[in-house]
Order: structure tokens, then sequence, then C-alpha cells
């Protein structure tokens, strides 16, 4: 049973070895990206004193491993509705074929559009196209019981569209993956690097900044950094690159910045 409240908010896992977050209002559960193992996902949602069973619905964003690692799994146990956009759907399943040529199936595979909007239960999704590597990768807002979540993880920059869908959120859970100094010095080949800094790889603190000293429109109760690299990044060099570029604007009802981790879930967001 869903607990009686607003809108929930819980990073179970962010990073490269695997993403997925719960948003959920009083009466819907959405897990969005599955990119951690069925057993890991069942046990950081029974440590939160969440059912696993009580998922409405699997939203991913795009194909790559770390975000849909324990969907095939997580569909065979809970037999959910999945949700992903036709061309993400292909690419996954063109990975996934076996040696016969097989591909998975997905029971309940619900296609969507990136910019057209629909409901899961009485949450409202609007799913917006974001420059990364990936068939046709998408960031979500979510909005219920006059809350809106938006999630954009995984892109190279935030082109003004992307901007636009942010504006008016609640809580925003923004990727800030590395320190550019960092990564310029770190152990990647130079070809990972220039694929991480290009236009459709990975957002760093320092765009991040740019974003909320010159797009964002201030008004998020919560601010969560996600997707940090644990090899090009460190948790407290993330956080003061955003809040200082966040300023004055970071009181106690606005802008409390919070960062979501690989290995631990982030505490649960209530509003």
């Amino acid at each position: 049973m869903l607990r009686n409240m607003g809108v929930s908010v819980s990073v179970l896992a962010s990073g490269s070895r695997g993403n997925s977050t719960i948003v959920e209002s009083s009466k819907t559960r959405i897990l969005v990206d599955a990119g951690i193992s069925c057993r890991e996902t069942f046990k950081r949602l029974k440590a939160a004193g969440q059912d696993p069973h009580s998922l409405s619905a699997i939203l991913i964003t795009h194909e790559h491993a770390d975000h849909v690692h324990g969907l095939l799994v997580l569909c065979a146990k809970l037999k959910i509705p999945v949700f992903m956009t036709g061309a993400t759907h292909e690419a996954w399943t063109k990975a996934l074929r076996d040696d016969c040529g097989d591909s998975p199936v997905l029971p309940r595979l619900e296609m969507f559009s990136a910019g057209r909007s629909f409901a899961i239960g009485d949450i409202a999704v609007v799913p917006f196209t974001i420059p990364h590597d990936a068939a046709d990768p998408v960031g979500f807002t979510f909005r219920a019981d006059g809350i809106k979540v938006g999630i954009a993880t995984d892109l190279g920059y935030l082109p003004s569209s992307v901007c636009d869908h942010l504006r008016g959120c609640d809580v925003l859970i923004m990727e800030s993956n590395h320190d550019l100094e960092m990564l310029r010095g770190g152990p990647y080949p130079w070809s990972v690097k220039q694929r991480v800094m290009s236009r459709v790889g990975h957002l760093s603190n320092e765009a991040l900044a740019d974003f909320f000293t010159s797009d964002y429109d201030g008004g998020a109760a919560y601010v969560v950094l996600a997707h940090l690299s644990e090899l090009n990044n460190h948790p407290e060099v993330a956080r003061r690159a955003a809040e200082k570029a966040l300023g004055p604007r970071r009181t106690l009802l606005h802008n409390r910045v919070m960062l979501a981790a690989q290995n631990v879930p982030l505490e649960a967001i209530q509003l």
C-alpha cells in the first residue's frame, strides 16, 4: 500500500554503475530507470520501508546499461508496464539479442514519444529530448498534487528546450558528472575524455553551475546533484560548485543541495 502523502522522490542509485529513482504520489509509484540489479533494487526499496510489488510502472530514459541492467528480471518478477520510446526499445532489444538472434520480450511494453505527455495513474509525465549519444534519450518532468519534479541526467549540454521544461520544478535532479580539470588529468583514454566532454556526453560541474547562474528560475525546494563520476569528480567539489552558483537563492525553503550516490540510496524527499 502506498503511503498517504503528497509527492516523494527517492534516488536509489546514481552513477556510471547504475541509475534508479522512485517518483511517487499517494496513489502511484514510478521507477525511473532500472540500472541496478533486481535483487539490489528490492533490497534498497525494502530498506526504505517500501514494497517493490507496489510499483506501478517503469520508465526508461535510454538504453545504456547503467539505466537498464535490471530491467528484464524486474519485469519478470513484477509484471508491470514498461514505458520507453520506440527507438530506445529497438536499440535495447538489438543489444540483448541472444546467439540465435532472439530478442528479449517485455510483456507489458508501452511506447511514448518525446514531447507528448501521458499519465501513469495520477502522475502526469512529460518526456523531453536530451542531447546524449543514445538512440532516443529523454529526460522527464512529473506532476502530481501540485508538485513538479524534473530529472535531467546523461546530457552533454543544456539546450534552451531542456531549460524550458525544467522551469517551475519543486524538485530538480540534475547531472553534475565531472570536474573538467579532474577529467582532463584523470585515467580515462583521451577518446573517452572527448566523448564525456562532448555535446552528447555528460554535464560537468561547470556547465551545471552556468545553468544555475543563467537559465535556472531558482524555485526548487531541493536540487539533487546526480550521476557523479567516481573517478573524475568528488561530492564536495560538485557541491561547492553548485552552492556557489546558486548563491543567495539558497534559503531554508529553496535550493537545498543534496547529492545522489552510487552505493546508498538518497534520503527520501517528501513534499
